[in-house]
């Protein structure tokens, strides 16, 4: 199945099943949507292996003592995913993606704290060639998060 193909209805209530929790069983998920335990395991099988979906554990980086998330904001000069490639090397980003407009990338960061978050900004990110300006948004509160989406 390659990621441009037509999910059918089927496939999406099984991806429903596993968005709104993760560890439901393939027992339950075919009861729910009408297959065989062993159909939905291959179609969860099929589903993962062309990259549709993914069944991962989600954190709270709060409660794991990352007290300090951010939304960095950069301009570079040169070739964008050169600089791309540094940051996807530094494990407190956690999101990255190139964009067009105000900034050439955005990156999401999650520190233990606002010392934590000043030094990855300064000795980190700041340094690397390319980087010609940063603009950081630090969350105050994380309002919604969802992670329901492209099964309408």
């Amino acid at each position: 199945m390659a990621a441009r193909d037509h999910l059918d209805d089927t496939s999406k209530r099984i991806i429903e099943q596993l968005q709104e929790n993760g560890r439901r069983s393939y027992a339950e998920i075919g009861k729910a949507v009408g297959l065989s335990e062993a159909a939905v395991r291959q179609r969860v099988q099929r589903l993962t292996d062309s990259g549709i979906m993914q069944v991962v554990a989600v954190t709270d980086p709060m409660r794991l003592g990352f007290h300090r998330q951010a939304l960095v904001g950069l301009r570079v000069s040169g070739d964008s995913r050169a600089v791309a490639a540094e940051l996807e090397q530094i494990s407190a980003v956690d999101y990255l993606v190139l964009t067009a407009g105000s900034f050439d990338i955005l990156i999401e960061v999650v520190c233990a704290s606002d010392q934590d978050l000043a030094d990855l900004l300064n000795a980190r990110i700041r340094t690397i060639p390319g980087v010609i300006s940063s603009e950081t948004f630090v969350y105050l509160e994380v309002r919604k998060q969802s992670f329901d989406w492209g099964t309408p």
